[in-house]
């Protein structure tokens, strides 16, 4: 192998790569495109380390992104601490301290297949997500 060829190929490919993988991180992803269209409207409040647990009318699994609870008219949203770990083909299970859904919370995975164990979700806190309203 010609060593003269090789150099300035490497040298090439060590240049480029930090640009690419720049364009890729500046793309976003499917369900951080998902959660931008859920979140179409609304503002975000101060965030929260517990919320009321009932009446949760939708919880939401976006994967690689965040948890997304709608109480009432607002969407609360848990980034968790490695949102990368999600999975929206597992179920949660929850197992709550009180009557509210704080970041303190022990939350496992399951597969929804197999229902074996998959992994542990670490809270954040909450950021509520509230509707604008008309005329503001």
């Amino acid at each position: 192998m010609n060593l003269r060829f090789v150099a300035p190929v490497l040298a090439a490919l060590a240049f480029s790569a930090p640009a690419v993988a720049q364009q890729a991180a500046d793309q976003p992803t499917k369900g951080e495109e998902r959660l931008a269209k859920m979140l179409q409207g609304r503002v975000a409040g101060e965030p929260e380390k517990c919320i009321r647990a009932f009446p949760v009318r939708d919880f939401t699994i976006i994967d690689g992104t965040a948890l997304v609870y709608e109480v009432g008219t607002t969407l609360y949203v848990n980034y968790t601490r490695d949102p990368e770990t999600l999975d929206d083909g597992d179920l949660l299970v929850v197992e709550k301290t009180g009557a509210r859904f704080c970041n303190t919370d022990i939350v496992r995975t399951r597969d929804r297949a197999g229902q074996f164990y998959t992994g542990n979700i670490f809270l954040s806190d909450f950021i509520p997500y509230k509707k604008v309203a008309a005329g503001s």
